[in-house]
Protein backbone atom coordinates (compact mmCIF):
# COMPACT_ATOMS: atom_id res chain seq x y z
CA UNK A 1 0.00 0.00 0.00
CA UNK A 2 0.97 3.62 -0.51
CA UNK A 3 0.85 5.36 2.86
CA UNK A 4 1.02 9.15 3.08
CA UNK A 5 2.94 10.81 5.90
CA UNK A 6 4.06 14.34 6.62
CA UNK A 7 7.49 15.00 5.16
CA UNK A 8 10.32 15.36 4.76
CA UNK A 9 11.95 12.30 6.31
CA UNK A 10 12.36 12.34 10.07
CA UNK A 11 8.89 13.57 11.09
CA UNK A 12 6.82 12.07 13.90
CA UNK A 13 4.18 11.31 11.28
CA UNK A 14 6.72 9.13 9.50
CA UNK A 15 7.51 7.33 12.75
CA UNK A 16 3.82 6.64 13.37
CA UNK A 17 3.45 5.51 9.78
CA UNK A 18 6.26 2.99 10.14
CA UNK A 19 4.63 1.60 13.29
CA UNK A 20 1.31 1.15 11.50
CA UNK A 21 2.59 -0.02 8.11
CA UNK A 22 3.58 -3.49 7.02
CA UNK A 23 7.15 -4.11 5.76
CA UNK A 24 6.02 -4.20 2.13
CA UNK A 25 4.14 -0.88 2.29
CA UNK A 26 5.63 2.29 0.77
CA UNK A 27 5.69 5.65 2.57
CA UNK A 28 4.92 8.74 0.50
CA UNK A 29 5.99 12.12 1.90
CA UNK A 30 3.64 15.11 1.46
CA UNK A 31 3.93 18.70 2.58
CA UNK A 32 0.82 19.03 4.75
CA UNK A 33 -2.00 17.02 6.32
CA UNK A 34 -4.69 18.33 3.98
CA UNK A 35 -2.73 17.06 0.97
CA UNK A 36 -2.47 13.65 2.65
CA UNK A 37 -6.18 13.30 3.36
CA UNK A 38 -7.25 14.68 -0.02
CA UNK A 39 -4.95 12.14 -1.72
CA UNK A 40 -6.66 9.38 0.26
CA UNK A 41 -10.07 10.64 -0.85
CA UNK A 42 -9.06 10.67 -4.53
CA UNK A 43 -7.43 7.25 -4.31
CA UNK A 44 -3.88 8.48 -4.96
CA UNK A 45 -2.97 7.07 -1.54
CA UNK A 46 -4.31 3.96 0.14
CA UNK A 47 -3.81 5.29 3.66
CA UNK A 48 -2.86 8.59 5.28
CA UNK A 49 -1.31 8.99 8.73
CA UNK A 50 -2.30 12.20 10.52
CA UNK A 51 -2.32 13.36 14.16
CA UNK A 52 -5.68 13.90 15.83
CA UNK A 53 -4.84 14.93 19.38
CA UNK A 54 -1.94 15.52 21.74
CA UNK A 55 -1.92 15.03 25.50
CA UNK A 56 -0.41 18.51 26.08
CA UNK A 57 -1.89 20.67 23.34
CA UNK A 58 -5.23 18.96 22.75
CA UNK A 59 -7.00 18.40 19.44
CA UNK A 60 -5.56 19.14 16.01
CA UNK A 61 -8.53 21.11 14.73
CA UNK A 62 -7.56 21.14 11.06
CA UNK A 63 -7.54 17.36 10.83
CA UNK A 64 -10.81 17.04 12.74
CA UNK A 65 -12.44 19.42 10.26
CA UNK A 66 -11.00 17.52 7.29
CA UNK A 67 -12.35 14.20 8.55
CA UNK A 68 -15.79 15.76 8.71
CA UNK A 69 -15.59 17.28 5.22
CA UNK A 70 -13.89 14.53 3.23
CA UNK A 71 -15.20 11.10 2.23
CA UNK A 72 -12.63 9.09 4.16
CA UNK A 73 -12.71 7.01 7.34
CA UNK A 74 -10.46 6.13 10.26
CA UNK A 75 -9.04 2.60 9.95
CA UNK A 76 -6.75 2.48 12.96
CA UNK A 77 -4.72 4.48 15.45
CA UNK A 78 -1.21 4.76 16.83
CA UNK A 79 -0.39 6.38 20.17
CA UNK A 80 3.13 7.74 19.85
CA UNK A 81 5.16 9.03 22.77
CA UNK A 82 6.73 12.34 21.77
CA UNK A 83 10.16 13.21 23.11
CA UNK A 84 11.28 16.52 21.69
CA UNK A 85 14.92 17.53 21.33
CA UNK A 86 16.51 20.85 20.51
CA UNK A 87 18.81 20.15 17.59
CA UNK A 88 21.19 22.30 15.58
CA UNK A 89 24.73 22.71 14.34
CA UNK A 90 25.97 23.61 17.81
CA UNK A 91 27.99 26.54 16.50
CA UNK A 92 27.45 30.07 17.84
CA UNK A 93 24.42 31.59 19.51
CA UNK A 94 20.91 30.41 18.72
CA UNK A 95 18.86 33.29 17.44
CA UNK A 96 15.95 31.40 15.86
CA UNK A 97 13.98 28.43 17.19
CA UNK A 98 11.75 26.78 14.65
CA UNK A 99 9.39 23.83 14.40
CA UNK A 100 5.84 22.74 13.63
CA UNK A 101 3.27 24.81 15.61
CA UNK A 102 2.26 21.76 17.68
CA UNK A 103 5.86 21.09 18.72
CA UNK A 104 6.43 24.74 19.59
CA UNK A 105 3.30 24.70 21.74
CA UNK A 106 4.42 21.53 23.53
CA UNK A 107 7.78 23.17 24.37
CA UNK A 108 6.52 26.67 25.16
CA UNK A 109 7.91 26.80 28.69
CA UNK A 110 11.34 25.51 27.67
CA UNK A 111 11.67 28.17 24.96
CA UNK A 112 10.57 30.89 27.36
CA UNK A 113 13.09 29.86 30.01
CA UNK A 114 16.12 29.09 27.84
CA UNK A 115 15.71 31.27 24.74
CA UNK A 116 13.54 34.24 25.74
CA UNK A 117 15.11 36.51 23.11
CA UNK A 118 15.10 34.06 20.24
CA UNK A 119 12.76 34.48 17.31
CA UNK A 120 10.24 31.65 17.11
CA UNK A 121 9.24 30.51 13.62
CA UNK A 122 6.75 27.90 12.47
CA UNK A 123 7.46 25.30 9.81
CA UNK A 124 5.40 22.67 8.03
CA UNK A 125 6.84 19.82 10.08
CA UNK A 126 9.48 19.10 12.71
CA UNK A 127 11.63 17.45 10.04
CA UNK A 128 11.33 20.52 7.81
CA UNK A 129 12.63 22.56 10.75
CA UNK A 130 15.58 20.17 11.06
CA UNK A 131 16.36 20.54 7.38
CA UNK A 132 16.45 24.34 7.73
CA UNK A 133 18.65 24.14 10.84
CA UNK A 134 21.07 22.10 8.76
CA UNK A 135 21.64 25.15 6.57
CA UNK A 136 21.89 27.98 9.13
CA UNK A 137 24.03 27.84 12.29
CA UNK A 138 21.95 30.46 14.12
CA UNK A 139 18.85 28.23 13.84
CA UNK A 140 17.85 25.40 16.15
CA UNK A 141 14.94 23.05 15.51
CA UNK A 142 12.59 21.24 17.85
CA UNK A 143 12.28 17.71 16.52
CA UNK A 144 12.88 14.09 17.38
CA UNK A 145 16.29 12.56 17.95
CA UNK A 146 15.92 10.69 14.68
CA UNK A 147 15.72 13.96 12.78
CA UNK A 148 19.10 15.01 14.22
CA UNK A 149 20.63 11.83 12.88
CA UNK A 150 18.91 12.18 9.49
CA UNK A 151 20.20 15.71 8.94
CA UNK A 152 23.61 15.50 10.60
CA UNK A 153 22.74 17.78 13.52
CA UNK A 154 23.75 17.74 17.17
CA UNK A 155 21.27 17.18 19.99
CA UNK A 156 21.61 20.30 22.12
CA UNK A 157 18.98 19.29 24.70
CA UNK A 158 16.72 16.29 25.24
CA UNK A 159 13.17 15.89 26.54
CA UNK A 160 12.34 19.57 26.33
CA UNK A 161 8.55 19.13 26.17
CA UNK A 162 6.59 20.81 28.95
CA UNK A 163 5.14 17.56 30.28
CA UNK A 164 6.75 14.17 30.83
CA UNK A 165 3.72 12.29 29.45
CA UNK A 166 3.61 13.76 25.96
CA UNK A 167 1.67 11.46 23.64
CA UNK A 168 0.21 12.16 20.21
CA UNK A 169 -2.61 10.04 18.86
CA UNK A 170 -2.21 9.44 15.14
CA UNK A 171 -4.95 7.88 13.02
CA UNK A 172 -4.66 5.82 9.86
CA UNK A 173 -7.22 7.11 7.36
CA UNK A 174 -8.46 5.20 4.33
CA UNK A 175 -11.64 4.46 2.41
CA UNK A 176 -12.93 1.28 4.06
CA UNK A 177 -13.66 0.54 7.72
CA UNK A 178 -12.22 -2.67 9.16
CA UNK A 179 -14.54 -5.31 10.62
CA UNK A 180 -15.17 -5.62 14.34
CA UNK A 181 -12.44 -7.23 16.43
CA UNK A 182 -14.05 -7.13 19.87
CA UNK A 183 -11.61 -4.45 20.99
CA UNK A 184 -12.72 -1.45 18.97
CA UNK A 185 -13.34 2.26 19.10
CA UNK A 186 -15.80 4.35 17.09
CA UNK A 187 -15.38 8.04 16.26
CA UNK A 188 -18.32 10.15 15.13
CA UNK A 189 -19.50 13.72 14.63
CA UNK A 190 -22.88 15.02 15.75
CA UNK A 191 -24.49 18.31 14.78
CA UNK A 192 -27.50 19.79 16.57
CA UNK A 193 -28.81 22.50 14.27
CA UNK A 194 -31.39 23.74 16.74
CA UNK A 195 -29.83 23.94 20.16
CA UNK A 196 -32.15 23.79 23.14
CA UNK A 197 -31.82 23.03 26.85
CA UNK A 198 -30.97 19.37 27.32
CA UNK A 199 -30.34 18.68 23.62
CA UNK A 200 -26.81 17.37 24.11
CA UNK A 201 -27.87 15.48 27.23
CA UNK A 202 -30.51 13.62 25.22
CA UNK A 203 -27.81 12.47 22.82
CA UNK A 204 -25.40 11.38 25.53
CA UNK A 205 -28.18 9.59 27.41
CA UNK A 206 -28.60 7.16 24.51
CA UNK A 207 -25.05 5.96 25.08
CA UNK A 208 -25.34 5.88 28.87
CA UNK A 209 -28.54 3.79 28.78
CA UNK A 210 -26.71 1.17 26.72
CA UNK A 211 -23.65 1.17 28.94
CA UNK A 212 -21.44 2.56 26.16
CA UNK A 213 -18.33 4.28 27.48
CA UNK A 214 -17.43 7.60 25.87
CA UNK A 215 -13.66 8.12 25.86
CA UNK A 216 -13.65 11.61 24.35
CA UNK A 217 -16.06 14.43 23.56
CA UNK A 218 -15.01 17.72 22.04
CA UNK A 219 -16.72 20.62 20.31
CA UNK A 220 -15.57 22.34 17.13
CA UNK A 221 -17.02 25.57 15.67
CA UNK A 222 -19.41 24.94 12.78
CA UNK A 223 -18.28 28.21 11.13
CA UNK A 224 -21.95 28.99 10.57
CA UNK A 225 -22.53 31.20 13.60
CA UNK A 226 -20.95 32.07 16.95
CA UNK A 227 -21.84 29.45 19.53
CA UNK A 228 -22.76 26.84 16.89
CA UNK A 229 -20.77 23.61 17.21
CA UNK A 230 -20.10 20.13 15.91
CA UNK A 231 -19.53 17.55 18.64
CA UNK A 232 -16.82 14.94 18.11
CA UNK A 233 -17.25 11.79 20.17
CA UNK A 234 -15.09 8.68 20.64
CA UNK A 235 -16.74 5.63 22.19
CA UNK A 236 -15.81 2.07 22.99
CA UNK A 237 -17.23 -0.47 20.55
CA UNK A 238 -17.73 -1.01 16.82
CA UNK A 239 -20.59 0.54 14.88
CA UNK A 240 -21.78 -2.98 14.03
CA UNK A 241 -22.07 -3.95 17.72
CA UNK A 242 -25.80 -4.25 18.59
CA UNK A 243 -25.74 -1.70 21.42
CA UNK A 244 -23.73 0.85 19.41
CA UNK A 245 -25.96 0.29 16.38
CA UNK A 246 -29.06 0.95 18.49
CA UNK A 247 -27.57 4.09 20.00
CA UNK A 248 -26.62 5.50 16.60
CA UNK A 249 -30.12 4.84 15.28
CA UNK A 250 -31.63 6.62 18.27
CA UNK A 251 -29.46 9.72 18.01
CA UNK A 252 -30.03 9.99 14.27
CA UNK A 253 -33.67 10.79 15.14
CA UNK A 254 -32.59 13.62 17.45
CA UNK A 255 -29.61 15.17 15.61
CA UNK A 256 -29.40 17.02 12.31
CA UNK A 257 -26.21 15.19 11.36
CA UNK A 258 -24.55 12.01 12.55
CA UNK A 259 -21.40 10.99 10.68
CA UNK A 260 -19.38 7.96 11.72
CA UNK A 261 -15.73 8.84 11.10
CA UNK A 262 -14.62 5.28 11.64
CA UNK A 263 -14.80 2.07 13.67
CA UNK A 264 -11.38 0.55 14.18
CA UNK A 265 -9.18 -1.46 16.58
CA UNK A 266 -8.01 0.47 19.63
CA UNK A 267 -4.31 1.20 19.89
Amino acid sequence: MKIGVLGPEGSYSEKAGRIWARPEDVLVYLSDFEDILCAVETGDLDVGIVPLENSLEGAIGLNMDLLLRLQVCIMGEVNLRIRHCLIGQGVGDIKIVLSHPQALGQCRQYIKEHYPNAEVRTTGSTSHAARLAQEFPEMAAIAGAGAAESYGLKILARDIQDGTENVTRFVAVGKEMPPATGRDKTSLVIYLQRDRPGALYEILREFAHRNINLTRIESRPSRKALGDYYFYIDLEGHKSDPNVKEALAAIEEKATLVKVLGSYPKA
